[in-house]
């Protein structure tokens, strides 16, 4: 998940989508207890492996071919090298029925972890001109180890499994190297769904802001969608001492970004639905006492609305050339610089009819509506092509408290690992009651 998220609010709304799946009788199918106590061991196993052996977004080889030969030791014959290293493999049933899809990601992050671990990351590699750590800070290995247990219960039940079942392992969800493509719209753009398209697709993520054996799902927009932008002011270098012979970039740079304060908080209406326009990197400069010929400034746009989107879009630019061009500079905005993640949408009626299965392997008094989340997540791709669910599992251990604990794509980022054991069995009941159907076994 691209950068941190919003706190959830860890408290049950009384919502219509929550009031209406309450009154519904949920049960965990004897089943998916069955198959949690098979894969167990083996899952915490694999997401333990993964976890020491972290790869980077398009550079997942040793995962996906981990990935690959237990699907085949399975009987099934993956497709692999989607998307640079995206492996699919699907799972047909005995039965006519329906067809899903359901996504794990498995990329890691540029972190030096911090945890002390038996199996932690000792990996390091260069990144962005820099040597760093690898780490699966935001819990893709969780993500990973589940969806093969998922793949091991599917495969023995599927003599009576009605429908078909995708299984989506996706490289590079944090995004590819700059210069690269890569992650959930490259696998779209390469075919992942011209000869299967499922009427319903199904993910998850683990969470730290949610205590160890709670889920997270609301209906409609979850997460934000996020756009990178750049912003290069361009003045006219001059000695430190002289400011006057030359056109000072920093100073409009500083202008800039204090203008673009006004863009959420005058120009938006946050009433309606919340926006962040955040700058993350200032570049410029090389010595105390030359101005510079340039000053580059980076950041982030999270919007829930795509009208509100292109106007935060437009008001970035506009703020970025006239407030430089008052200052006797110059700007080139490139806003946003590539083409962002979409909202992650879950369909409401999806999640209404999903909501009790959830609830039947976590407990309703442990099926949580999150708020909002500014993070992003590249499941929103799948989500426009056909109606989806995303939900979150949470991975703080019970006795730490979930608003202070170290939050995904931190360096300290520590998964209680039974949310692999709540993770496997929510996505399985959520599998197994969608292919039956409501209300059959």
């Amino acid at each position: 998940m691209r950068l941190l998220l919003a706190v959830l609010t860890g408290a049950l709304l009384a919502t219509p989508l929550f009031a209406q799946a309450q009154a519904a009788a949920a049960t965990q199918r004897p089943e998916v207890t069955a198959a949690a106590q098979a894969v167990r061991q083996k899952v915490v196993a694999w997401r333990r492996d993964f976890h020491q052996h972290p790869e980077l977004s398009n550079r997942e080889t040793r995962t996906a071919a981990k990935v690959a030969e237990h699907l085949r030791a399975l009987g099934l014959k993956p497709r692999t090298g989607i998307a640079h290293h995206g492996v699919v493999a699907i799972i047909e049933g005995g039965k006519p029925g329906p067809k899903i899809a359901l996504r794990a990601d498995m990329d890691a992050l540029p972190v030096t972890e911090q945890v002390d671990l038996p199996f932690a990351s000792k990996v390091t590699t260069t990144f962005n001109g820099q040597t760093t750590g690898v780490m699966h800070a935001c819990g893709h290995d969780a993500h990973t180890g589940i969806l093969l247990g998922i793949a091991d219960a599917l495969v023995k039940m599927k003599k009576d499994l009605p429908g078909s079942v995708m299984l989506v392992f996706q490289p590079a969800e944090e995004g590819a190297p700059a210069g690269e493509n890569g992650g959930a719209s490259q696998m779209l753009a390469e075919g992942l769904f011209k000869d299967f398209k499922p009427e319903a697709m199904f993910g998850l993520h683990v969470f730290s802001t949610l205590q160890a054996g709670q889920i997270g799902v609301r209906q409609g927009p979850l997460m934000a969608a996020s756009d990178k932008f750049t912003i290069k002011v361009k003045g006219r270098q001059t000695h430190g001492s002289r400011p006057w012979g030359g056109i000072d970039p920093i100073v409009a740079a500083a202008d800039v970004i204090g203008s673009a304060q006004t863009i959420v908080s005058r120009r938006t209406d946050i009433a309606k639905l919340p926006a962040v326009v955040s700058f993350g990197a200032i570049k410029g400069g090389i010595r105390y006492n030359i101005i510079p010929d340039e000053v580059e400034l980076v950041g982030t746009i999270r919007t829930f609305d795509e009208g509100m989107r292109q106007r935060i879009f437009a008001d970035l630019k506009n703020v970025a050339e006239h407030v430089s061009a008052a200052n006797g500079a110059t700007a080139v905005a490139q806003v946003p610089d590539e083409d962002g993640n979409p909202v992650t949408v879950n369909d409401p009626a999806l999640t209404a009819r999903m909501l009790p299965s959830l609830q039947a392997a976590a407990g309703a008094a442990n099926v949580v509506e999150p708020s909002l989340q500014m993070g992003a997540e590249d499941f929103s791709f799948y989500a426009k092509e056909v109606p989806a669910m995303f939900f979150f599992v949470g991975a703080t251990a019970k006795g730490i408290d979930p608003v202070t604990a170290p939050s995904n794509h931190s360096p300290q980022f520590a998964l209680d690992e039974s949310a692999l054991d709540l993770g496997l069995r929510a996505l399985l009941q959520v599998t197994l009651d969608y292919l039956h159907g409501p209300g059959k076994v």
